[in-house]
């Protein structure tokens, strides 16, 4: 059976993947911390395409002896109908892997939740939205740094900046998977604050991008910017520190503003908080250079409103559904705990099948 990946492809991989196993073997790759992780990352993605390249020259070579076989001796027929199958499904999943990739899938993310329309029933689910993200990095082995959270009076988040990390570069990043996430999350259900059992609907918004590795990958003029400093202040008193350690950075051109107050000193925080800053700049400017990217993003938050939707969690009837794709599932407890994998993978297919069909 004739395959659809095209040798050129695979061919164009075997040479980057043998490229890259003799830079790791090279000691003085490790003298450049950056690059190194660069290049372990991409060895990593692509040790599940070699795995898969081997099974399948494997199988390949199984269906062409027992046709032999069968050719000879008809007791052999019946393994070639078995084998073609495998080799079909093989060649699916190299032309899957082989789909084009969003060259972010690698990278770790920084996630903002805010509230819309709602009030503090919206602040209550934003926060909600962020510890089902905490719930399900974890479960993942993920790092998950608050960088900064504004608390509402009943204890959600108004907003909240969060850095999620993968523990290793062994597959996808979290861009991967969580990149779908951007847009506006619709709640229904009856408020803690609401006397007559009545069902509301509010909104959250929810913004992701890429994190750069360094702040030198973008390229921000200090002159751009105004640092303002604060005292941090934690939810109850908790944490609270006496010194103005907190930093706001506001950057004037686009008037992104930026807070952290997670971090002890205040160079720590203004580290992190260049980072986050350079996350959104970065992504500012694919949406610029690239009409493809730009669509991509703005379909995340145009505003925080209940009119525009990628999801809807409905409490009453324990459904959740992501408009996007009609997914819709009746696990909604299941996934606020950070079960999201079967609605990310829905999402992460339906992504592929458009790249291919893109090609």
């Amino acid at each position: 059976m004739a395959g659809t990946t095209q040798p050129s492809a695979i061919d164009d991989i075997l040479a980057e993947y043998a490229g890259l196993e003799q830079q790791l073997a090279d000691p003085s790759l490790h003298d450049d911390l950056s690059t190194a992780r660069k290049v372990g990352k991409r060895f990593a993605e692509l040790a599940p395409v070699m795995a898969t390249i081997a099974k399948l020259e494997s199988a390949r070579g199984d269906l062409d002896t027992a046709r032999e076989l069968a050719a000879v001796d008809s007791s052999f027929a019946g393994e070639v109908p078995e084998l073609e199958a495998v080799v079909e499904e093989l060649d699916k999943t190299l032309t899957d892997l082989l789909a084009p990739r969003d060259p972010h899938d690698g990278d770790d993310v920084v996630l903002e939740v805010k509230s819309g329309e709602g009030g503090e029933e919206s602040a209550l689910f934003a926060s909600d939205l962020a510890r089902m993200y905490v719930r399900y990095a974890e479960r993942h082995g993920w790092r998950v740094e608050i960088l900064d959270a504004t608390i509402s009076d009943l204890g959600g988040y108004k907003d909240a900046t969060l850095s999620i990390k993968s523990k290793d570069d062994v597959g996808d990043g979290v861009w991967a998977r969580l990149k779908f996430e951007g847009g506006v999350h619709r709640v229904q259900r009856v408020p803690v604050t609401e006397s007559q059992g009545r069902v509301h609907t509010s909104a959250a918004g929810v913004f992701i991008y890429p994190e750069p590795e360094e702040v030198a990958e973008v390229q921000i003029d200090e002159t751009d910017l105004r640092i303002d400093v604060y005292r941090s202040s934690g939810k109850g008193g908790q944490g609270v520190n006496t010194t103005d350690s907190a930093v706001r950075i506001t950057h004037l051109p686009t008037g992104i503003v930026v807070t952290c107050q997670n971090e002890r000193s205040q160079l720590q925080n203004k580290a992190r908080a260049m980072q986050v800053l350079a996350a959104r700049l970065q992504a500012a400017a694919e949406e610029a250079a690239d009409a493809e990217a730009s669509a991509g993003r703005q379909s995340q938050v145009r505003t925080v409103d209940r009119s525009e939707r990628i999801r809807t969690y409905n409490f009453p009837e324990n459904r959740i559904t992501d408009h996007r794709i009609g997914f819709k599932s009746h696990n909604l407890d299941a996934v606020l705990d950070g079960e999201l994998d079967a609605l990310l993978d829905a999402l992460g297919k339906s992504d592929r099948e458009a790249r291919l069909a893109a090609e």
